[in-house]
């Protein structure tokens, strides 16, 4: 493991009993700006890591920066190792089903009673409340808070293409844990931090609740909307290829107008205003459609680049590998496959979205095998190799 001395969270330890994707990518916020992790996972290593399909991406991309003990949490001796780590560590995290934790001896209030320093973080389905107790996943609190019915076209709800709710809820539970840390410095205190799917489901959708405040009307689905702006849209290209573009004031239309030879628009003053040319919409994408048909989808690019106005191309997960930008600042880091037909490879996999004073962040552990780190863990907790070699023999915990 690299030295992470110099980064945020050095010196903070962090016990994690996750799986699947919102527990996990809240550690992996953490681990990454320095904090030790030491992830729990059962004897024959976390169910997550043997997922194929839409799943098979989970533990690469959540679990780097962590080191993994597999250890029988319903065994004595395994428990005892488990509360001996959480007496010294600052941080529990963990997002199973509700009553888990409790029937595991792991509760908030067992583990504080030990240590009243510690930060203990649930991910849920549910924050308190008449839902409290359903199982929930990323894709029932899309359907039911709103999210799938807002993507998909009318009547057809879809939820979004990746597992947003779940990482933006680990994002809210590591914020939790952070100011948590912050509180604890002036008070001493540990405290339970409590996030929920549902809940930042519904955060995600507030400004569909503020408008319907606002204008007196439910807002529509995406693909149904009412633009607040007249060119803000995906666009085809001569050599039958899609780029989005988004003219959003006033400046950038007459940029826009100059950019692509639109002199009769710019000057026509029914167009003036931004609510103006919203209310022409069909009239003003019908012409932009036109004017982008004569060009490949390299030549608009290049002309949108000149401008500076805001446009996309359509891009594929797969294809951000080769993304210059990300190649050029350090956004993808190196780590290895672990599980399947790949194991041993070496991948490419987002860093964490943030710099700071001018520093992204790396891979300073990387993705671990099951149990590699089981031998090192308990060797901090003062166990000897003949005690560790008993615990493997008894199946109590196991290492790779």
């Amino acid at each position: 493991m690299a030295d992470t001395r110099g980064l945020p969270l050095h010196g903070i330890k962090i016990i994690e009993f996750t799986h699947m994707v919102m527990g996990p990518a809240a550690g992996v916020v953490l681990g990454d700006l320095g904090a030790d992790i030491i992830r729990i996972e059962p004897t024959g290593g976390d169910a997550t890591r043997a997922l194929r399909g839409s799943g098979a991406g989970y533990f690469p991309m959540y679990n780097r920066n962590k080191r993994s003990l597999c250890v029988d949490l319903k065994s004595e001796a395994g428990k005892k190792i488990v509360l001996e780590l959480v007496d010294g560590a600052d941080v529990v995290i963990e997002n199973f089903r509700p009553g888990t934790m409790e029937r595991l001896g792991f509760g908030y209030e067992a583990l504080e009673a030990r240590n009243p320093g510690l930060i203990y973080c649930s991910n849920k389905g549910f924050l308190s409340g008449p839902y409290e107790h359903r199982t929930a996943l990323d894709e029932v609190t899309q359907m039911m808070g709103g999210l799938a019915y807002m993507t998909g076209p009318p009547g057809r709800p879809l939820r979004a293409g990746t597992s947003v709710v779940d990482v933006t809820g680990g994002m809210f539970g590591a914020l939790g844990i952070l100011a948590a840390l912050f509180q604890r410095n002036a008070s001493g205190k540990g405290q339970e931090v409590v996030a929920s799917l549902f809940e930042t489901t519904v955060f995600l959708v507030g400004q569909h609740m503020a408008q319907y405040a606002v204008m007196g009307e439910p807002a529509a689905p995406m693909p149904a909307r009412a633009s607040a702006w007249a060119i803000y849209q995906i666009f085809e290209t001569k050599d039958d290829d899609q780029v989005f573009v988004g003219i959003v004031s006033d400046k950038q239309w007459h940029l826009f107008c100059d950019a692509f030879g639109l002199d009769e628009l710019a000057a026509d003053p029914s167009l003036k205003t931004n609510n103006d040319r919203a209310a022409q919409k069909e009239r003003l994408v019908t012409a932009v459609q036109d004017a982008f048909r004569k060009l490949t989808k390299r030549e608009l690019m290049d002309r949108l680049e000149k401008t500076g106005l805001p446009f996309a191309p359509i891009g594929k997960p797969e294809e951000l590998l080769d993304d210059p930008h990300l190649n050029a600042n350090e956004g993808l880091l190196d780590v290895s496959v672990t599980e399947g037909d790949h194991t041993g490879a070496r991948m490419r996999l987002p860093a964490l979205p943030l710099a700071m004073d001018g520093r992204r962040f790396g891979v300073h552990q990387d993705v671990a095998r099951a149990g590699e780190h089981t031998r090192e863990v308990l060797a901090e907790v003062g166990y000897t190799d003949e005690r560790i070699d008993a615990l493997i023999a008894q199946g109590v915990v196991t290492s790779t």
